[in-house]
Order: C-alpha cells, then structure tokens, then sequence
C-alpha cells in the first residue's frame, strides 16, 4: 500500500519528469513491478511512464535483458553488477530518456548472505548516459523494505534532474 506521503513524492518526480519532457522505464526484480505500479497511480503517469520489465527470476534477467549468465553466477541474481546491466539492457527494449533497475532481498532466500542480509537493495538509475548506482540497507517488512526503496529512488532522481537544471 503506498502511504500518502510517497504517493506526494511520486506525484512530485512525475510532474518534474513531465515539465522536463522526460520518459521513464523501469526493470523491477525485488519490486515485482511496485515501482511501476506506483508511478502509475500519479496524475498525468502517462505522459512519462513508458513501461517496466518484471523479471523476478534470474532467467529473465539473461533471457529477456541478455544479461550473460556468467556475469549472474560470478556475482549473484542480487547485485550491484547485475542491476547495472539491467538499467542498462533496458535501453535495448524501451526507448526512454531514464531507465530505473532495481533488485535485492525483500525476504529471507535467494544470495543472502552476512555481507548482503535480508534488506539490501540495489538500484540503478542510467539518465543522459550517465549511470547512478546505489546499494542500501533497510529493515522491516518486506511491504516496507520496497517502500523505503521506492522513496531512495524517487529522490536520486529528483536530485538527478535537479542537477541537471543547475547545469544548464
């Protein structure tokens, strides 16, 4: 359930992408396509919102994306490597000005492991080529886990576009 106040800051980067003219796609693992969902519920999504790619299981990361299978076996379905090569697969499937890629463990399974506990989420966001990554632990619940994620998210990419206004 999105809370008012992430639907206030969903609502917000939406307008900003529109007044920029800008698009977005997203490549959801741990999210299972909540992000997306998310940003649909803003007024006007339409207009920024190009589409997403849920692809929970490791095979769609290399049969959809082409991410190689070495590159998920060396560093795990649940990584920084593998979210990069999401964000960056993406382009090859969506025409879009941001593509978005996040995975992680909302629960116990999958990579987890001492150095990547149950609440470690990566995300990667590629705008005008330049790529932003980040890795972040959270607590709670799964529900609140992909939350938090999608608040992380949504402010790097205010703070992205922000940047980018200053710049010009």
């Amino acid at each position: 359930m999105l809370s008012n106040e992430l639907l206030s800051a969903i609502d917000d980067c939406t307008e900003q992408l529109i007044s920029l003219n800008l698009t977005i796609s997203f490549a959801e693992s741990a999210t299972a396509g909540f992000l997306a969902y998310s940003f649909s519920q803003a007024c006007n999504a339409g207009k920024t919102l190009k589409g997403s790619l849920v692809c929970y299981d490791a095979c769609l990361k290399e049969d959809i994306l082409k991410i190689p299978k070495a590159l998920i076996e060396e560093y795990t379905p649940e990584s920084a490597e593998v979210t990069r090569e999401m964000a960056l697969k993406l382009l090859d499937i969506i025409d879009c000005d941001i593509t978005v890629a996040v995975t992680g463990l909302i629960k116990p399974g999958g990579s987890e492991s001492p150095g990547k506990p149950v609440g470690t989420m990566f995300y990667c966001i590629l705008y005008k080529g330049v790529v932003t990554e980040r890795k972040k632990n959270f607590t709670g619940t799964p529900q609140e886990i992909v939350n938090n994620t999608i608040e992380q998210i949504i402010q790097t990419i205010l703070n992205l576009i922000d940047d980018d206004k200053v710049e010009e």
